[in-house]
């Protein structure tokens, strides 16, 4: 069965600004698991929201600037390197 693709008009543009990029550094190997995860749990914890975006060989972790202060304190106090 055919998939249909959304019409380019039912698309709607939307800036938000004010993110922090947090760059897990890398490369990481495909074999490795869980980081991601371990990251974004003490961050949960801490009441962090965030959006992450992974690539071939690492992952991005971005949080609003008005958090990446209380992020920062959040991985470090996990025993990360920020």
């Amino acid at each position: 069965e055919n998939m249909k693709l959304a019409e380019r008009e039912d698309f709607k543009s939307k800036l938000e600004s004010g993110w922090r990029a947090l760059k897990i550094t890398g490369p990481l190997d495909f074999s490795l698991v869980g980081i991601l995860s371990n990251l974004t749990a003490s961050l949960a914890k801490a009441s962090v929201s965030v959006f992450a975006l992974s690539t071939y060989d690492t992952d991005y972790i971005l949080v609003k600037s008005d958090s990446l202060n209380k992020a920062i304190a959040a991985l470090e106090s996990e025993g990360n390197t920020v």
